[in-house]
């Protein structure tokens, strides 16, 4: 039988932050964290669906331990701000499950001028994750998890001359461009993690083809191309439930088996049981994070900063 929701270890006096947790695969994440006890900040940007949230996962349990953040990912001063609140409220924090996303839309740029699904996938969770760093090396055995997928594969590496691919934009390729880069990310992390002998850990995690409203609003942001519309077919016909699809990053959080620098995904690529996956695409890696470290830091003025607080 394979891992299921209900091997996730006990998670009492821990306290995890999801990105997206109001819907789809971080909604799931959020309910099965608190169903085993953890105190769970879900950073979000629709408060109002956000609020529908929490009472759907407190239908099922009672006594979820949740608190809401407002986040969006597509403005770096939002994110500023939601950390701010995070790091006043926590000085410890155990579990940072980098979600939430935007997947195959049509050209559209934050207010900071960064394209879309670069900017909220890739750049919000960097700078989410550089600045929550301390609250997570202060506490030991903690997890950052970023999610990816299957659309990497088609991404190629961040191009630093025009990391927003301007004249040069395609909704699938840009999607593809930020989730590679969510794979980089999480790998590069894990590498810098250890350069600095800090007990957290980075992994990564994709969950397959999972039937959520993430294709719904592929396709209300895309216009309804036809690509996007094929997405919502094949999802609901194919995709696997969004609990099942949520497993991936949950075993990647929470298994005592896992290790940093690890892949999760299901076992046949697209659906099953999650598995750790093996970590493809090594040739040229390295100047590949490299390259996604110089933009990032570039873009959002924030360095990732892997420096063990004293007494941590």
């Amino acid at each position: 039988m394979g891992w299921t929701a209900a091997d996730i270890p006990d998670q009492h006096g821990r306290t995890a932050l999801v990105t997206g947790a109001n819907g789809g695969l971080g909604l799931v994440t959020a309910k099965a964290l608190a169903a085993k006890g953890a105190h769970v900040v879900m950073a979000v940007r629709n408060q109002q669906k956000a609020a529908a949230a929490v009472e759907q996962i407190r239908a099922t349990v009672p006594d979820a331990s949740l608190e809401l953040v407002a986040l969006d990912l597509s403005s770096q001063a939002s994110v500023k701000q939601a950390t701010d609140m995070v790091l006043a409220a926590h000085d410890r924090l155990d579990l940072l499950v980098n979600n939430a996303g935007v997947m195959a839309i049509s050209e559209a740029r934050t207010v900071d001028g960064f394209e879309m699904q670069f900017g909220v996938d890739h750049l919000g969770h960097w700078t989410l994750t550089a600045l929550l760093l301390p609250a997570l090396l202060r506490t030991p055995g903690s997890r950052i998890v970023t999610v990816t997928s299957t659309a990497r594969n088609t991404g190629r590496p961040v191009d630093v001359a025009n990391p927003h691919l301007e004249g040069r934009y395609g909704a699938w390729r840009a999607y593809g461009q930020a989730k590679l880069a969510n794979y980089h990310f999480g790998l590069g992390l894990q590498r810098e993690l250890e350069r600095a002998g800090a007990s957290t850990a980075s992994l990564i995690a994709h969950p397959g083809m999972a039937n959520t409203d993430l294709q719904t609003v592929s396709v209300q942001g895309s216009g309804g191309g036809a690509s996007q519309r094929f997405g919502v077919f094949m999802a609901e016909r194919t995709g696997m439930s969004p609990d099942d699809g949520a497993l991936p990053q949950l075993r990647a959080a929470t298994d005592p088996a896992a290790n940093g620098g690890e892949l999760y995904g299901p076992r046949f690529v697209t659906s099953g049981a999650p598995v750790r996956r093996p970590v493809l695409r090594r040739l040229g890696i390295d100047r590949a994070i490299s390259k996604l470290w110089q933009v990032s830091e570039r873009e959002t003025g924030v360095a990732l900063d892997v420096r063990i607080p004293a007494g941590g």
